[in-house]
């Protein structure tokens, strides 16, 4: 039994081994195809540039459908994200770059940065990172300012970058003094209408938790009773008649 199981256990590394070599060598008949790798690391947000890249030669069978075959397709393009050192470089990590900085070429459509300005606390003690997501609470003092009414104003926003700064690389907590959120028109102008009523503070989101509040039920106005019509005033069209003879009185009624 044990020399059986020897045998069986060569046999499987032998054809193991043989459908390992047919799928990662290149055949005679198959020089390869080119496809283009980070030489280095790329952070999120560099404008990628020919030194950054280099071309390789892989079997067509192993290379993604999304891959770029040489450096002149990724002429003006932004890493969405970062690249790692001999990582193929597919299109879904990077996007067409229009001019300006960087940053704008990351945005969503339809979306917009906005910057707010922190301290050690609104920043969450210097633990947001780019690409964080955030709910934004807001509090408006009330009457003599002693007393606040707090919502969450906005919920998972995401953090574009922190200070000046859009790579999501960092090893330890740094205190920043801006964080700039992607947010929908008219998410901006509610949170700016929030900052000048009253203070704004960062909440940070496990990654996975992707939550929202229920969206609050319209309220049902009761509509009000229907006036009851004036009740109709019945004119008397008799009127009554005294007649005063000597010492006797007497009244009578006379139809009009």
């Amino acid at each position: 039994m044990l020399t059986f199981a020897l045998a069986m256990g060569l046999a499987a590394a032998f054809v193991a081994k043989g459908w390992a070599l047919k799928r990662l060598t290149v055949s005679k008949d198959d020089e390869g195809t080119p496809v283009v790798v980070a030489a280095m690391q790329i952070p999120f947000g560099k404008k990628l540039e020919k030194t950054d890249l280099r071309v390789t030669s892989m079997p067509a069978h192993l290379v993604p459908a999304t891959a770029y075959n040489d450096l002149e397709s990724l002429d003006g393009t932004v890493a969405t994200g970062t690249i790692y050192a001999d990582e193929i470089v597919m299109k879904e990590k990077v996007t067409e770059f229009g001019g300006g900085s960087a940053l704008s070429a990351v945005i969503e459509p339809n979306k917009r940065a906005v910057t707010v300005r922190v301290n050690d606390v609104i920043g969450v003690a210097g633990f947001l990172m780019p690409g964080n997501r955030v709910d934004v609470v807001a509090a408006k003092p009330e009457g003599n300012h002693r007393k606040y009414k707090t919502e969450t104003l906005l919920e998972d926003i995401k953090v574009l970058a922190v200070d000046q700064t859009a790579s999501p690389e960092k090893d330890k907590p740094v205190i920043v003094r801006a964080v700039t959120l992607e947010l929908s028109p008219k998410e901006a102008e509610r949170l700016v209408r929030a900052t000048q009523e009253g203070m704004v503070q960062l909440a940070l989101r496990n990654p996975l938790d992707n939550s929202r509040k229920p969206e609050p039920k319209p309220e049902v106005v009761a509509k009000a009773p229907e006036p009851k019509p004036a009740p109709k005033r019945i004119v008397s069209r008799s009127q009554r008649v005294t007649v005063i003879r000597g010492t006797d009185v007497s009244t009578s009624r006379v139809s009009m």
